[in-house]
């Protein structure tokens, strides 16, 4: 396991399986979910489980997710209702020997906590800025923003971060000893989320140009030697796999 588990840790969310790839720092689950654009809100309904894919921004130490103030899951979330949120970043597909042993490199987070409907206005405009800002940076002066309804017609809910846990499994596949001998390539093929070329919308005004931050799009990608130095059971793997598994992103 990394470091002593504090702050976020609590026995709901202590990693079991395979501890050794649980990690409670605040530095590793932040830049998990600022990497990631989509997270799974999990509530129970009326005794039925249901998980929507929700656009999330962490903003200071709570996450957000925003929704029609019609839709059941934000009023139930609002309301405080238990929930679980998880996010996963997919790195790699791990090629064993064995079919069993067979993996993936990935990054995750998995948070417990009850939502908070954000009900002042002044604050509810800057966390709407904000989200925006953290999706697509530079964007917010461009736009028109909402109207009176359509501000109205939106839900913000926070979620503290005190209880959660990340999940983060690098390196190699690990085959039985003597499955080494076997004649089967073995690996791992990586795996990431890349930027395209911008597609201009056929209504667009001739004149316009593409700004710089549509031209310059990149998402926030985690130090993977960071992430491995700081769980002592991957750290001889650390400068190997930050050499095998760059960034897709240019600075």
């Amino acid at each position: 396991m990394s470091e002593s588990p504090t702050g976020s840790f609590s026995e709901r969310t202590r990693v079991r399986r395979v501890a050794s790839r649980g990690a409670y720092d605040r530095e590793t689950i932040h830049a998990i979910l600022d990497e990631a654009l989509v997270c799974h809100v999990g509530i129970v309904s009326d005794g039925q489980p249901f998980v929507i894919p929700m656009l999330h921004a962490r903003i200071d130490d709570r996450l957000y997710v925003h929704g029609s103030t019609g839709s059941r899951l934000m009023r139930q979330i609002g309301g405080g209702s238990p929930a679980c949120i998880t996010v996963t970043l997919l790195d790699g597909l791990v090629l064993a020997r064995s079919a069993f042993h067979h993996s993936m490199n990935y990054r995750s987070v998995v948070i417990l906590a009850g939502g908070e409907e954000v009900r002042d206005r002044e604050r509810k405009w800057d966390l709407l800025h904000k989200l925006v800002e953290r999706v697509i940076p530079g964007r917010w002066p461009d736009i028109r923003p909402p109207n009176e309804n359509e501000f109205k017609a939106t839900s913000l809910v926070g979620f503290p971060l005190d209880e959660s846990s990340a999940k983060v499994r690098v390196g190699p596949p690990k085959d039985d000893e003597e499955d080494y001998a076997l004649p089967t390539w073995a690996g791992v093929i990586p795996l990431s989320l890349n930027v395209g070329p911008p597609v201009p919308d056929p209504r667009l005004r001739v004149e316009l140009s593409v700004p710089g931050y549509v031209t310059g799009y990149r998402r926030p990608w985690q130090d993977r030697k960071r992430i491995c130095e700081c769980r002592k059971a991957n750290s001889a793997f650390a400068i190997r796999y930050s050499a095998l598994f760059p960034s897709p992103f240019t600075p």
